[in-house]
């Protein structure tokens, strides 16, 4: 059987990857593919209870390194018990988040060394790497404010002060112009259906191969 395909949805607080990841999954469905929608940190009992941690409390509540540490132990079980599986019986994976949120919370905005992040990368994801990551631009700004309103938000990074968010913000388009071929960027200032079509256009051109 062949392999299924990963697809990450990445952006800053309040872009409106949850809203869009949904919107695709059921788009992929009805294609008739098998789709897992997940998402980081969590996506396995025990990377969800790392995300309790993670998310949750002051905002110096971790140093960027020991986050990074936490990140990648979430990430791991999630690989595992998860991704790796539903890879290989053919699934496609949409996933809120994944390995470029460390580079741009942890590394860009954070601080942590970006070597260590890519040796953590190299030896924690092994061949687990998204086919097409979706990156979504939007003012951190206004960005804040709608997280800002959901409910039952977890707030610890969006409590991290503006010039973090700038910083993550120019972490995302960096990576986005560093890694063309992976990934696409897109504009999420537009309405719901706007970016919904702006999205289901990158996954048609990426992945047309595969329906």
């Amino acid at each position: 059987m062949a392999r299924g395909r990963f697809i990450t949805l990445e952006g800053g607080e309040g872009a409106g990857k949850s809203t869009q990841l949904k919107r695709l999954v059921a788009r992929l469905q009805s294609t008739g593919l098998e789709v897992v929608a997940t998402r980081e940190p969590g996506g396995s009992p025990g990377a969800e209870a790392i995300r309790e941690l993670v998310l949750n409390g002051a905002a110096d509540r971790w140093s960027p390194v020991t986050e990074t540490l936490l990140m990648y132990a979430a990430r791991r079980d999630h690989i595992e018990r998860v991704i790796r599986p539903a890879l290989t019986r053919g699934a496609w994976v949409v996933c809120d988040r994944f390995a470029d949120s460390t580079r741009a919370y942890q590394g860009a905005a954070g601080g942590t060394d970006p070597g260590l992040i890519a040796a953590l990368e190299t030896h924690i994801l092994e061949d687990v790497r998204p086919d097409l990551t979706l990156i979504f631009d939007f003012p951190p700004e206004a960005g804040l404010t709608r997280a800002a309103a959901r409910p039952g938000a977890e707030m610890r990074f969006e409590s991290k002060g503006m010039a973090f968010h700038e910083r993550l913000r120019e972490g995302f388009l960096a990576i986005a112009k560093a890694e063309p071929a992976r990934c696409a960027l897109v504009d999420a200032a537009g309405s719901i259906e706007d970016v919904e079509a702006a999205v289901w256009t990158a996954v048609q051109a990426r992945l047309a191969a595969h329906g």
